[in-house]
């Protein structure tokens, strides 16, 4: 399988589950590159560049007495990566503090977790740092081992021996390496055997070297470990969001059945009110039109446009009440007109006045009316702003789902074929 289609499977992936980015950047290094890594952590100044080296048995990494790892060094060796991250006082949210965070959680298949004998207890960050390490260990199958450096800086053995039960004490059941570069230089320089092999670099070395031939099966656990939490992880939400979607459908369903069933049931009584009403008129006397001299005056006419126009506001202020209790008020804002007052549904729907018996028996008494009330009143319903945000749910969940579809099936791809 290519590294670009592991690339774009892993940013599928990692779109449905942005807290897994460093899995699926381990799981990609994994893929993408079989030479075993070992890191080597630790603070400032406590030997960690010293002791790559005689391990390699080169100057191939710095060493000052100042702060000179701030960038994630490397060497290769025998087919061996080799890092040494920046300090872990390297300044939190800097660039050297990201390169720290890769070189451990990244590209680490061994880590060697490096404290001074000099500085005696592990500090709070120390401890975090190891805990951690611990619990990775635990979980993915990578090894750490745990050095501790610089013995000659102490006075004699029972010093050393207050300083590991000092740490023993701290971290219970750990084991640590005591080494010392300089010992082990010396002893090289000078031909002295026992020098040399006090210094614990070749016991370290024998170490790493077997622990290097269980890399291979190491990785091969972690990438199943890895495969099976991002699998179970998609397949979690992929059945959140189909469950999800599937109450939002239900809810968007039921909203709109008990829209149309309450809409109707006022619509339907306004109407019935109003044929009552009308059916108890006698002569249609507003079909009359007023003459000039009845301007001022009260004439039959008049009384009965004003009848008709009170059961049509009575009609429309039930109607009112219904929609507004659902949040159906306003035009969309693509219908609205610059006269405020009017862009209103009910207006939009009814008009603002009937006068006249037959418009309103059309409106309210009539099968065809009644339908058509109904069918305009859901078309603003549905256009609320209430639906329209539920609406949009519904498309963001129904994508979402999709999404965790094809990170599954982009999942299956690098299983098959990594």
């Amino acid at each position: 399988m290519s590294s670009d289609l592991r690339g774009q499977s892993a940013r599928e992936i990692h779109a449905v589950l942005p807290d897994r980015a460093d899995d699926l950047a381990r799981l990609q290094l994994i893929a993408d590159d079989d030479v075993p890594v070992v890191t080597v952590v630790g603070k400032y100044n406590h030997g960690k560049s010293s002791l790559l080296n005689e391990l390699l048995g080169q100057q191939a990494f710095a060493v000052s007495d100042k702060r000179e790892t701030v960038a994630l060094a490397h060497s290769v060796q025998e087919g061996v990566r080799w890092l040494d991250a920046p300090g872990l006082d390297a300044d939190v949210g800097s660039e050297d503090d990201r390169h720290a965070f890769d070189a451990v959680w990244l590209h680490a298949d061994i880590r060697l977790f490096v404290h001074a004998a000099k500085e005696g207890e592990l500090d709070a960050r120390e401890r975090a740092l190891l805990a951690e390490l611990l619990a990775d260990s635990e979980r993915s199958a990578r090894q750490t081992f745990f050095v501790l450096t610089q013995a000659d800086q102490l006075a004699d053995d029972s010093e050393l021996e207050r300083v590991r039960a000092a740490l023993a004490a701290q971290c219970e059941g750990i084991e640590w390496r005591v080494v010392s570069a300089t010992r082990h230089r010396k002893g090289q320089e000078g031909g002295k055997a026992l020098m040399v092999e006090r210094s614990g670099i070749p016991a370290l070395h024998t170490l790493l070297r077997d622990a290097i031939h269980r890399v291979p099966h190491a990785r091969a656990s972690e990438a199943a470990l890895l495969r099976d939490e991002i699998h179970s992880a998609l397949s979690e939400h992929r059945t959140a969001q189909a469950a999800l979607l599937d109450t939002l459908r239900t809810k968007q369903q039921q909203q709109r059945e008990e829209f149309d069933r309450g809409l109707r049931a006022v619509i339907d009584k306004s109407g019935a009110d109003i044929d009552a009403m009308l059916n108890a008129l006698g002569t249609d006397h507003a079909i009359v039109p007023d003459t000039a001299k009845d301007i001022y005056a009260s004439t039959a006419g008049k009384r009965e446009r004003a009848h008709i126009q009170i059961a049509y506001s009575r009609a429309c202020i039930a109607i009112d009440g219904f929609l507004t209790g659902r949040g159906v008020m306003e035009l969309p804002s693509e219908q609205r007109t610059a006269a405020s007052s009017i862009n209103s549904v009910m207006i939009a729907v009814l008009g603002i006045s009937v006068k006249f018996r037959k418009d309103l028996r059309a409106m309210f008494c009539d099968v065809q009316g009644r339908e058509r009330m109904q069918r305009d009143f859901a078309h603003y319903y549905e256009l609320s702003a209430g639906r329209k945000t539920l609406a949009q749910r519904i498309v963001d969940v129904d994508a979402a789902l999709r999404a965790a579809e094809t990170a599954i099936a982009a999942l299956q791809i690098m299983i098959a074929r990594t």
